[in-house]
């Protein structure tokens, strides 16, 4: 499943019109609108990309819109996978557990990985 937020950009005039479409409409969710700067978020679902970009092109299509575009989106699949890294990676850096390298030659800029030690490791 993906979710993706879209920004809806069109005249203040439409703004009303166009909310009222998209609360009752079966391929977007409303979210918020700023009818000043003419903005609106709804978010999109779909199985995969293709439904969703089917869904944006709709909003696009739309004779009142003057541009709708995917601001964010959340892979299902994609998380998973990261999880499934992170929970597999050993969380104490290797190199604080290595006996081979004294403490004083650990320079400490925030994060470990791929460091240069002043003893050519």
């Amino acid at each position: 499943m993906n979710i993706s937020s879209i920004v809806v950009q069109a005249p203040s005039k439409y703004i009303d019109e166009l909310v009222e479409l998209f609360k009752e409409s079966d391929y977007c969710d409303y979210h918020l609108h700023d009818k000043a700067t003419g903005k609106i978020i709804v978010t999109v679902e779909g199985e995969g990309v293709e439904e969703e970009i089917k869904k944006l092109v709709k909003i696009q299509e739309l004779p009142q819109v003057m541009a709708a575009d995917m601001m964010m989106t959340y892979q299902e699949d994609q998380l998973d996978e990261e999880i499934k890294f992170l929970n597999e990676q050993d969380p104490v850096p290797d190199v604080l557990s290595r006996e081979d390298i004294a403490i004083k030659d650990i320079v400490y800029n925030g994060d470990l990985k791929n460091k240069d030690f002043k003893g050519g490791v």
